[in-house]
């Protein structure tokens, strides 16, 4: 799921707290596919070269960005949630919580862009 996915949702559909769970639940299934294939690739990594995995620049790449997504997932998207949820029946954009959830959201947005940089730099690493 890509920022320009939710951007569709969001302009797609009249109801903006639809959109919002929808991209929740797709985030989370990016989140899982994220957490399986930064454990695979960290394991086959070790698996391959033993501790000489650890001076690769390839392996820290895919742990940092392993972190990001655990922060991302176990930390801020939680935090989120609760804020909609407490905003509940209103939109959490028109509550008292629309400040927390603005910037909550945007750290969610730097880990983000760092993960798809550190996706840059791992597969041009690949290469």
């Amino acid at each position: 799921m890509t920022a320009g996915s939710a951007y569709v949702l969001f302009d797609s559909l009249q109801d903006k707290q639809m959109a919002g769970r929808l991209a929740g639940e797709l985030f989370k299934v990016v989140s899982y596919i994220g957490l399986v294939s930064a454990f695979y690739l960290l394991t086959h990594r070790l698996v391959q070269y033993g501790t000489q995995a650890l001076k690769q620049l390839f392996f820290w790449t895919v742990f940092l960005m392993l972190l990001l997504v655990l922060a991302g997932h176990f930390g801020i998207q939680p935090v989120l949630e609760s804020l909609k949820a407490q905003a509940l029946p209103s939109d959490v954009m028109q509550t008292v919580f629309a400040d927390r959830f603005k910037t909550w959201h945007g750290v969610a947005s730097v880990a983000y862009v760092m993960e798809c940089l550190l996706a840059v730099v791992m597969v041009l690493k690949v290469r």
